[in-house]
């Protein structure tokens, strides 16, 4: 019995299918930018900025989005974060820098860096923007830098090691939260401390995309605010950072369908639909299937407003909400979203160098692009791209193959996932990955043989024909 490929049909917009659709504008992009290359399409971004604000603006606490920038670089989707009244969450030199350069207000930035040294903080220092310190030492070096400036450094403290349903949440990041109060007693009890460090609030940002715990980390955040309040610390903001769901995926049934077919796969009780075999987390032990699934939750029917709303709807032991405290508490929520707010932003588009078939009868499809140049945080990247053909409709024969890409690696494949086509790509012809823009063009994008990185260009039109002039370098 011949198993077909299972699909994972993406969700996409009216701005893509036009480009797709339109070999000679692809074609004419790249003769001019290179491939692959990044479009990304500015009023989709205004429109999930706009759909955060809505639903913020149905609570009562102040709240502030900050768009977390290392999810793209783009200078043009920062400076329109700006005009479109958020801030910008900064994690580097360069991203802070660039910010302060394009003439963004101090406070509509936030530092929340990984690794601060003296350069970044400083920077930070003079301009007034607000830190999220991580431990002791930054916090020493950000008072011996705001005394040698003789200025006031803004900061919030992250947290981590909430409990959640009995055990703690591990992090490499941020002050554990059992002991962040002597932490706070012992850094503030020098007289002159607080003339220099300005303690507003804290900030966390729990991995993975679970909203329960989000929302009890949220309580026990305010639990100390609370605690701290009687010793004099007047908290005024709690930053929840980023990992808002969004949605990829057109079909649940598509999702639910490739797992399945996956686990069989690693079974062997189908022929492989990933790159040998890969089980992308799940593993084969006697006979059964161990693990799970390692990439991003690409179906989701909690997407942004009801993910947010999961996590502020959460309760404490007193059946107080999460919002109900932020608002009796006048506590300012922030976030930090940064997949989310590139929902339908962007799309990485390549073209085809070369076919051929491997030993074993595979055909492969040889791309301009390296694989980091599209590069999951997780296991894959799971959508079913775009091909769009150059030649006629004729010889229409399906065919099923691997995209690879251009470094000297055996594991440069653009995708795990084998893709079923309905014919088989000329040299020249486009294959287009849509929705990339949070976390995949350039997150891990090198120059390994001195490969040039990949351009980006913004379009800022919703017109259905757009043309070369109207697509801009970034």
């Amino acid at each position: 019995m011949k198993h077909k490929l299972p699909q994972l049909t993406p969700l996409d917009s009216p701005w893509m299918k036009n480009l797709i659709n339109n070999f000679k504008l692809q074609s004419d992009l790249m003769d001019k930018y290179g491939s692959p290359l990044n479009v990304h399409h500015l009023p989709a971004f205004r429109k999930n900025i706009a759909e955060y604000r809505t639903i913020l603006n149905n609570y009562n606490f102040k709240s502030k989005v900050f768009y977390a920038r290392k999810a793209n670089k783009c200078r043009s989707l920062a400076s329109t974060a700006i005009e479109s009244g958020i801030g910008v969450d900064t994690a580097s030199y360069e991203e802070l820098k660039q910010c302060l350069d394009l003439g963004i207000n101090s406070s509509d930035l936030v530092l929340t860096a990984a690794i601060k040294n003296a350069k970044l903080l400083r920077l930070a220092i003079c301009h007034e923007v607000l830190i999220v310190v991580d431990n002791k030492d930054e916090a020493d070096l950000i008072l011996k830098i705001a005394k040698e400036e003789n200025t006031r450094a803004l900061v919030g403290f992250r947290l981590s090691g909430f409990e959640h349903q009995g055990e703690k949440l591990k992090s490499r990041f941020g002050f554990d939260i059992d002991e962040i109060s002597d932490f706070t007693l012992n850094f503030f009890d020098t007289d002159d401390v607080s003339d220099f460090i300005n303690f507003n609030g804290f900030h966390f940002h729990l991995d993975g995309y679970d909203t329960h715990q989000r929302g009890t980390a949220l309580h026990q955040t305010l639990d100390l605010i609370d605690s701290l309040k009687t010793k004099g610390f007047e908290l005024n903001f709690i930053d929840i950072g980023g990992g808002i769901l969004m949605n990829y995926l057109a079909q649940k049934k598509e999702w639910q369908s490739f797992q399945t077919e996956l686990k069989k796969a690693v079974l062997e009780e189908r022929k492989p639909i990933t790159y040998n075999n890969n089980g992308l987390g799940f593993i084969e032990r006697q006979g059964k299937i161990e693990g799970k699934l390692a990439t991003y939750p690409y179906y989701n029917e909690r997407s942004k407003k009801l993910s947010l709303e999961a996590i502020l709807n959460v309760e404490n032991k007193h059946s107080e909400s999460a919002w109900q405290r932020l608002e009796a508490m006048t506590i300012e929520l922030r976030l930090e979203p940064g997949r989310s707010l590139l929902d339908q932003v962007g799309l990485t588009m390549a073209k085809v160098a070369h076919r051929k078939k491997d030993a074993e009868g595979t055909i492969l499809i040889g791309l301009e692009m390296n694989m980091t140049q599209m590069t999951s945080s997780s296991a894959d990247f799971l959508l079913d791209p775009f091909v769009t053909y150059a030649g006629s409709e004729n010889n229409k024969t399906a065919v099923e193959v691997y995209f690879t890409g251009a470094y000297c690696l055996e594991r440069d494949i653009i995708l795990k996932r084998k893709i079923a086509l309905p014919k088989l790509p000329e040299v020249g012809d486009c294959v287009s990955f849509v929705n990339t823009a949070g976390y995949m063009m350039h997150f891990f994008e090198t120059q390994a043989h001195l490969f040039e990185l990949s351009q980006n260009v913004f379009l800022d039109s919703s017109e259905a024909n757009p043309s070369l002039p109207d697509f801009k370098r970034d």
